[in-house]
C-alpha cells in the first residue's frame, strides 16, 4: 500500500484527492494536514465525506510517508518545503504553480518534472518530484500538442476557455459569491493568464521553432466545475489528416478521446477524462477540449502521476462516473 499525506487539506483539490483515494486499491491515507482545522473531522471542510471516513485534520506532518500531495495556495509550496523536511524516499506531487516552469524546476536539491502524462510519461515514471499542471493548461495543451508534435502550428492560436467557480479556490471572493456568479459571465486576465507560461513551454518542447502567439481569453462560468475550451488556428491539411494525427498521438493515452462530433462539458465532469473535438471550415481548424478542472485539471491528474511513479496502471482508482445530467 502507498502511504499518503496531504498538505493543505481543507481546499477543493484536497477534497477531491480524499474522495478518489478512499477507493484507490493501492492507497492508504496517513494524514491530512490543515492548521486551520487541526483536530476537527474531515467532514467539517468536506461535508459530503460525513459517514464515509473517520479521520481528523492534523497540524502534525509524518515525514516518512511514501508520497505527499501539496495542495497549498500558489507560491506557498516552496516555503512549506523549506520549513518541513521529508524522508529521502518520499515522493512529492505539488498541485501549485511553484515548480511548473523550467526556470523554477530545481529547488533545494530537488528537480521537479512537469507532470502532464500525455507529454512526459516516461520521465514521470522515474521521477521523485512532480509539478502537477494547471487546469486551463491541461485542457489547452491536450488540444494543441498533436499539432506541435507534427510541426503544424504556423500561425497564432486563438483560445477562449470558460471555467467553473471551483477554479478560483475555496476561499470566498466577490466573483465566486453565488449572487454575483449566478446568471453571469465575465473574463479575467485576458492575454496574460499565468498558465500561458507552461502551455508555451510544452508546445516548444515538441515544436521548438513555434514563435507565434497563443492568444488566450479565460472566462468565469455560471457553474461549479469543468472547463470548456475552444481554440482555432490556420491548418492547411485536411480534417481527415488532422484527426489521424490526433488519434496517433493519443492512441496509448487512456484518458484522452478524439472525436469529430459536438461535445459538452458534462461528458467529463467528475472524471479524469479529456475529450477533444475537431472540426474544420476552409483552412481554419476548430478544436474543442473539455475537462473537469478538479480531476483531470488537478487531483485526478495528480493521482494519475502517482500511479505512474509507483509502477501502477495509470488508470488505477480513476474509473470515475461522469455527470450525465
Amino acid at each position: 500500500m502507498i502511504n499518503i499525506g496531504i498538505i493543505g487539506g481543507s481546499g477543493y483539490t484536497a477534497g477531491e484527492l480524499i474522495r478518489i483515494l478512499m477507493f484507490h486499491p493501492n492507497a492508504t491515507l496517513d494524514f491530512v494536514y490543515s492548521t486551520t482545522n487541526a483536530g476537527k473531522p474531515l467532514h467539517v471542510a468536506h461535508h459530503d465525506l460525513m459517514g464515509d471516513i473517520e479521520m481528523n485534520f492534523t497540524d502534525t506532518v509524518n515525514p516518512n510517508v511514501n508520497v505527499v500531495f501539496l495542495c497549498l495556495g500558489h507560491g506557498k509550496s516552496k516555503s512549506f518545503l523549506e520549513q518541513n523536511q521529508f524522508a529521502s524516499h518520499t515522493k512529492i506531487i505539488d498541485l501549485g504553480n511553484d515548480f511548473r516552469l523550467t526556470k523554477d524546476k530545481d529547488f533545494d536539491s530537488k528537480t521537479f518534472v512537469y507532470g502532464l502524462p500525455e507529454l512526459n510519461k516516461a520521465v514521470i515514471k522515474n521521477a521523485q518530484f512532480i509539478a502537477n499542471p494547471g487546469c486551463f493548461a491541461t485542457a489547452i495543451q491536450l488540444a494543441l500538442l498533436p499539432l506541435a508534435k507534427n510541426e503544424m502550428l504556423t500561425t497564432d492560436v486563438h483560445i477562449n476557455a470558460t471555467t467553473g467557480s471551483t477554479g478560483a479556490g475555496v476561499s470566498p471572493s466577490e466573483t465566486t459569491h453565488f449572487s454575483w456568479r449566478s446568471n453571469n459571465m465575465s473574463h479575467y486576465k485576458a492575454f496574460e493568464h499565468q498558465h500561458l507560461g507552461e502551455i508555451n513551454q510544452s508546445v516548444n518542447q515538441l515544436q521548438a521553432d513555434y514563435k507565434n502567439e497563443l492568444i488566450f481569453v479565460p472566462n468565469r462560468g455560471d457553474f461549479a466545475r469543468g472547463i470548456f475550451a475552444t481554440l482555432y488556428t490556420t491548418i492547411e491539411e485536411s480534417l481527415e489528416d488532422v484527426v489521424a494525427k490526433y488519434e496517433a498521438f493519443y492512441k496509448d493515452q487512456p484518458f484522452v478521446t478524439v472525436t469529430t462530433t459536438g461535445i459538452n462539458m458534462k461528458q467529463v465532469v467528475q472524471t479524469n477524462k479529456c475529450i477533444i473535438s475537431l472540426m474544420k471550415k476552409g483552412n481554419r481548424l476548430l478544436i474543442t477540449s473539455v475537462i473537469d478542472n478538479l480531476t483531470k485539471g488537478a487531483s485526478g491528474q495528480a493521482i494519475q502521476n502517482m500511479n505512474l511513479m509507483f509502477g501502477l496502471d495509470e488508470t488505477t482508482g480513476l474509473h470515475l462516473k461522469p455527470s450525465g445530467f
